[in-house]
């Protein structure tokens, strides 16, 4: 059965509600020294909005994406927790930390295609 439009627009704010608390809560409030310099891309929520997948770009080496997803999940509680009292969420979703690799693969298209424009010149 198709989603309704209306359920579909609240999980789509309440997504972009949640990447922005979430950026915020990354940039100055935990002080885990795991945790490097990242940005949240996306948030994708579950159907239900019981889970969330956060997108994180992080800065830096892949050691050290590592070690920032390692401190990341070790603060999903306090973040989760800082969602409910911030968007006065009942129930927060579950949050799920990833590594945002887009941009990896978006210049690696990029090499590709100015590679291919070059050799037809």
């Amino acid at each position: 059965m198709p989603e309704k439009r209306a359920q579909q627009y609240h999980r789509e704010r309440l997504g972009e509600a949640l990447r922005e608390e979430i950026e915020t809560i990354l940039e100055g409030e935990l002080g885990d020294p795991r945790i490097g310099l990242v940005n949240v891309s996306e948030v994708h929520l579950a159907p239900d909005s019981r889970s969330a997948r956060v997108f994180v770009v992080v800065q830096g080496t892949e050691e050290d994406g590592d070690r920032t997803l390692e401190g990341l999940n070790a603060a999903r509680g306090y973040v989760r927790h800082e969602l409910a009292e911030r968007l006065k969420l009942r129930r927060p979703p579950e949050l799920f930390f990833h590594i945002d690799r887009s941009h990896e693969y978006q210049a690696r298209i990029s090499e590709l295609l100015n590679r291919t424009k070059k050799r037809k010149k």
